[in-house]
């Protein structure tokens, strides 16, 4: 069976190109996301595996893996995202289907882990402040932008999967106390990957930096409203690298402009990149990236790597370790051994 595999043509390390392009048996293709839709739509058409773009607003919002998208390739037995993130995949609409559904979580973990500690101390030491004002010309002492060390505060982190899990690790390198939600870990788990275990309203209260690590989800979209800033300590700061949504911006410029919350570090956005006039971009005591948290050269190469390794593995009839839908892995099964047993017969 010559199983193809589909990608979006996207910026994507060359290993993956490399690691795909010479394995026998594997058919990889690239289709333009811009100015040739009938020739995509049959190659995806034909795709047993389509890698697909994570970026949800940097990919089209047709060649998003939606249901009508997966009754127009009857063949896709596997949809992989290009990244930790899923924005881009109705996993919902990919089990009904039949199709499973892989990310690459933990392959960028560590540049997350990174960028997080960069933008807590962006903003704890106002180091923005500090370069705008020598950029301007403004003359002001160094009494006027003194800040904070983040050694020996306490740090809160929603979610304590890879990137968590990281960034508790450099945490306790500043002598940092560390604290942890996540409704998906008992508490001697989250002992074991480096934090003590808290619930949300604690984490809130006791924190200096609230840091959020977790996917969004139904449960997580607006999980940061203005109720959840006002349960955080006055002076605190807030920090994501997670996925835009998952805190509220307009509640969050009332918390930083009503003074409540000292300041954030911000690497996603509802929509990206923000405009330049949003609010938050007006605010002094705001840190802001490109969702470039997870975008080293290191971590896309890291990515691309485990992504066709995940790709072969699975084409290989091995079950992934990194399966979103496992509830879908009996009916995928089924569907991987009839299109064997189909090439075989043909």
């Amino acid at each position: 069976m010559q199983k193809k595999v589909v990608r979006s043509g996207t910026w994507t390390n060359p290993i993956f190109d490399k690691m795909l392009g010479e394995q026998p048996g594997i058919d990889l293709d690239v289709f333009k996301i811009a100015g040739a839709d009938e020739e995509a739509w049959a190659k995806l058409a034909q795709a047993h595996v389509y890698h697909v773009f994570a970026a949800k607003d940097e990919l089209p919002r047709h060649w998003h893996v939606t249901a009508d998208l997966l009754r127009r390739c009857p063949n896709l037995l596997l949809v992989s995202s290009s990244g930790a993130g899923y924005d881009t995949i109705d996993v919902d609409a990919c089990t009904a289907a039949g199709v499973a559904v892989v990310n690459q979580a933990g392959g960028n973990a560590m540049s997350v882990a990174e960028q997080t500690i960069g933008l807590l101390i962006g903003v704890s030491r106002r180091l923005m402040e500090q370069d705008r004002g020598l950029r301007e010309g403004r003359k002001f002492s160094r009494e006027d932008v003194m800040g904070h060390d983040i050694g020996g505060r306490t740090i809160g982190l929603v979610g304590m999967g890879h990137i968590g899990t990281a960034v508790a690790r450099l945490a306790r390198a500043f002598n940092m106390t560390v604290l942890a939600y996540d409704p998906y870990l008992n508490a001697e788990e989250i002992a074991r990957r480096g934090a003590a275990a808290a619930t949300f309203e604690e984490l809130l209260s006791r924190s200096d930096i609230v840091s959020l690590h977790c996917p969004r989800t139904k449960e997580t979209t607006r999980m940061f409203d203005a109720q959840a800033f006002a349960g955080m300590r006055p002076g605190a700061l807030f920090i994501t690298t997670a996925r835009g949504g998952i805190h509220d911006e307009a509640a969050l410029f009332d918390a930083l402009k009503s003074g409540h919350l000292a300041g954030a570090g911000l690497d996603v956005w509802d929509f990206e990149p923000p405009p330049a006039d949003h609010p938050l971009l007006s605010l002094p005591n705001v840190v802001a990236s490109h969702h470039t948290a997870g975008v080293s050269h290191e971590a896309r190469y890291n990515i691309a790597k485990v992504a066709a390794e995940q790709i072969l593995e699975v084409l290989d009839g091995e079950r992934p370790a990194r399966l979103i839908n496992p509830e879908v892995w009996p009916v995928y099964a089924k569907r991987f051994a009839h299109a064997l047993q189909s090439a075989a017969n043909a």
